[in-house]
């Protein structure tokens, strides 16, 4: 898909001056005056296994009102990705939500990495899966976010669990856009994933990184220092399988798949499960506790490109930017993913 260009490096600088504001240290956003209101969502994603379980537990919970999926390059070609994003919601039954097809590259460079090596050549391997149901529609993913943002009675929480380029082209392209908050799967306060220091997301387009996390807005970060704590362990796979329905098979074929992968190359006997975090953390705050912190990307460094720098101690003096994960509650989490398989797969 042919993109139009959103940024320039002179764009890109004056985003990487901006001046941050101070904020607290929750994980989300101050409770809504009517605790039961669902929290407006789009869910910016490049299925990828754990992908699919974000697209899962934010369409199932009714604490999420999943307005759109977006989806962008990352753990494969966008066109993959895509496919993927509806392969996983006609397999649920999620219907009645619009997926919209977004950035097929970098902001700044004519062509990314995919994770093969992890998610395989389908970006979603290991089940069967029959042919979606679910349509695309014609706009393209950025401008279809500002659309509902603009137009939505609520404010719009952004969900990111892939390269942070949609998101990044979106705030170039509508400065002021009224997002409510930004939740990132990226980054990390410790090691990387794709490098010693960077983890994938951020490494796979660090300028939409630094873009987004330089926005003046609202940001969690929900890093590997914490995703790697939440394990699709044999215990947890078995409690998916004894749902017993079609569902609960495609998602212990999709978790056995990741594991053989995770553990060929990393050496993890169970596989974490990274970018549904994001979408719990918005339906239970408690089960990430967060450091408020100034964040920044590594743009320049030859061993460090795509690091996340996060200071959770105050050594720059700079005042925070984001809500930096820090602590995780693996039981609470599953305790959500194993409800929203069972609910979806009841439906189906």
């Amino acid at each position: 898909m042919a993109q139009e260009s959103v940024t320039g490096r002179d764009e890109l600088q004056d985003v990487r001056d901006l001046e941050m504001p101070r904020r607290g240290t929750g994980c989300a956003a101050e409770p809504a005056e009517d605790a039961h209101a669902a929290i407006p969502v789009i869910l910016d994603c490049d299925p990828g296994h754990d992908d699919a379980f974000a697209i899962m537990l934010a369409a199932a919970n009714p604490a999420i009102d999943l307005l759109a999926v977006t989806t962008v390059a990352g753990n494969q070609t966008l066109d993959k990705t895509t496919l993927n994003a509806r392969r996983i919601m006609t397999a649920a039954g999620i219907s009645g939500i619009p997926v919209a097809s977004g950035r097929d590259r970098p902001l700044m460079a004519p062509s990314g990495r995919v994770a093969t090596e992890i998610h395989g050549e389908s970006g979603m391997d290991g089940p069967s899966f029959g042919e979606p149901t679910v349509p695309v529609v014609s706009t393209d993913a950025v401008g279809f976010m500002h659309s509902i943002i603009a137009n939505h009675a609520e404010p719009v929480t952004l969900v990111v669990t892939g390269p942070f380029t949609n998101v990044a082209a979106l705030l170039l392209a509508y400065p002021g856009v009224p997002v409510e908050r930004i939740v990132v799967m990226g980054g990390s306060t410790e090691r990387g994933n794709v490098t010693p220091a960077a983890e994938f997301n951020i490494y796979a387009d660090p300028e939409a990184a630094q873009i987004v996390f330089g926005s003046g807005l609202p940001v969690t970060m929900v890093g590997l220092n914490v995703t790697h704590q939440v394990l699709a362990t044999p215990s947890v796979l078995s409690k998916i399988s004894a749902l017993g329905t079609p569902l609960a098979a495609v998602c212990v074929d999709l978790l056995t798949f990741y594991a053989s992968t995770y553990k060929s190359l990393f050496g993890f006997d169970s596989p974490p499960v990274h970018d549904p975090l994001t979408i719990a953390a918005l339906i239970d705050p408690a089960i990430l506790g967060c450091s408020s912190a100034a964040v920044t990307v590594e743009l320049n460094g030859t061993a460090t490109r795509g690091a996340t720098v996060v200071d959770l101690d105050r050594w720059t003096g700079a005042a925070p930017n984001c809500d930096a994960a820090v602590t995780v509650d693996p039981t609470r989490f599953w305790d959500l993913m194993i409800a929203a398989i069972r609910d979806l797969g009841d439906d189906t």
